[in-house]
């Protein structure tokens, strides 16, 4: 009998168990599976804290709902029932110390109206003309693999990119917009704009499906992300699963790998995954002839912080969900999501929950990272004092440190790729890499890349 291991109990690890288990039940075959995970949970930044009546994401707090398989595996485990929406309402944009909305008909803040062009007020009538030059100006250098933010500019001039456009994808890509590939971030402007002449025709056209997809955007589950954990554990009743358990060390002997853990404990498997951050997997291997290739791979840092209050959720700004802060304000912060309002299942009782990001982007990251929860706490009730003229005292702080743990995916990332699986099948056969440093940080990317890892297996592990 086979045995396949998954280190790494994250949600990709868990999707390629899950519908690695489910092809052999379905084929009538058999094989030992065994997923190591070092936590004393599963589901990696997928984690739901529960604290004075508010549900809180210490990771990703959300689902983009559109992605298929995302729909199909909750129909596959009979959750529908414990599906819930965001709310939908105005996102604002914190410049020059004041609030502003991103306009309606926008997609990650580039119109897709001349009225929503018109409706900004962030942007001059100078830099509103010139967004509209776009249509004189074709397309003959920009493909895919080039950098989204000298895309923009070069079609819609440096003032919509800088105050409206840079803020948004930013906050959702977390990196520098220059650095970032269109193929890794919107990859149909491109298309829109070879198609139609101007991305805002290109996207007035799709703004049905755009239209479609803002209205319950995002979802999650009534107890939080960690009910979709836990029920995908609860199915994996054929699968081994060790929590609290550290692998160590992964050596190739002959035609197995063998697997250390911390304990000093040594397992065997025919085939391993690694769905697990870049940097460990190379620790792991601990191969110098691969090194150069897992060194190009970038991550990033951040802090997130919840502070929940004994206040009525109705004081925050009529339909508003939250704000990015762009240039010329006095928040220490990069964005701040009004939970409760987003999410109203994170406050049983409806009172305010706000949760504070502060990137690695930020110019004051260096300090903030050294500060203790007390001193952080004080920068973040400056940053809702400021923004939303709070200064009670929350009955609830929590806070999470992703150090070095959110991957960019910058120009190079693609290629990177590409080099590093070359190397790894010819050095490593049976052998796979699997989730967000690799193959897309989205729940929805984990997911496909979960269920795409798993039909490689099983065509593996059933000849």
């Amino acid at each position: 009998m086979k045995t396949v291991t998954v280190i790494g109990g994250g949600i990709t690890g868990l999707c390629t168990m899950y519908y690695l288990q489910k092809q052999l039940k379905e084929h009538n075959l058999s094989a030992r599976l065994v997923l190591l995970e070092k936590n004393p949970y599963l589901g990696g930044k997928m984690h739901t804290a529960r604290e004075n009546g508010f549900i809180m994401e210490t990771g990703a707090d959300s689902i983009v709902a559109r992605y298929p398989s995302v729909q199909k595996l909750i129909q596959e485990l009979d959750f529908e029932s414990e599906v819930v929406y965001n709310e939908t309402g105005i996102s604002y944009i914190h410049t020059n110390n004041e609030l502003h909305a991103i306009p309606k008909e926008s997609v990650f803040g580039i119109p897709m109206t001349v009225e929503s062009l018109k409706a900004s007020t962030l942007i001059s009538e100078e830099g509103k003309q010139r967004v509209l030059k776009d249509e004189e100006i074709p397309n003959t250098k920009f493909t895919k693999e080039s950098s989204i933010g000298e895309f923009l500019e070069y079609f819609l001039g440096k003032e919509i990119v800088e105050k409206q456009i840079a803020p948004v994808l930013a906050g959702v890509y977390s990196g520098d917009i220059y650095k970032l590939s269109i193929a890794s971030t919107l990859p149909y402007l491109v298309d829109y704009k070879n198609e139609y002449g101007s991305l805002m025709k290109g996207l007035q056209a799709n703004r049905e499906k755009f239209e479609r997809e803002a209205n319950k955007k995002f979802l999650s589950f009534k107890n939080g992300l960690s009910q979709l954990i836990d029920r995908l554990e609860e199915l994996l009743d054929t699968v081994e699963i060790r929590k609290d358990t550290e692998t160590v060390r992964i050596e190739k002997k002959n035609d197995l790998y063998e697997i250390t853990l911390a304990n000093g404990e040594k397992l065997e498997a025919d085939v391993v995954v690694l769905a697990l951050p870049n940097q460990v997997v190379k620790n792991l291997l601990k191969d110098e002839e691969l090194d150069p290739y897992f060194n190009q791979f970038k991550n990033a840092s951040a802090i997130t912080m919840y502070l929940g209050f004994d206040l009525p959720d109705s004081i925050l700004p009529n339909d508003g969900t939250g704000f990015i802060v762009s240039h010329n304000s006095d928040l220490v912060c990069n964005a701040s999501t009004w939970t409760s309002r987003k999410w109203k299942h994170t406050s049983k009782e409806g009172n305010l929950l706000v949760r504070l990001f502060y990137k690695e982007s930020n110019p004051r990251y260096h300090e903030l990272k050294d500060l203790s929860d007390e001193e952080l706490t004080k920068v973040a009730l400056n940053d809702i004092k400021l923004s939303l003229n709070i200064e009670e005292q929350p009955k609830m702080v929590k806070i999470t440190k992703w150090i070095d743990a959110m991957p960019k995916y910058d120009l190079a990332h693609h290629k990177a790729l590409q080099e590093v699986l070359s190397k790894l099948k010819e050095r490593y056969p049976n052998l796979f890499l699997a989730g967000c440093s690799y193959f897309g940080v989205g729940i929805g990317a984990c997911i496909d890349n979960g269920e795409e890892t798993a039909e490689n297996i099983f065509k593996l592990i059933s000849q």
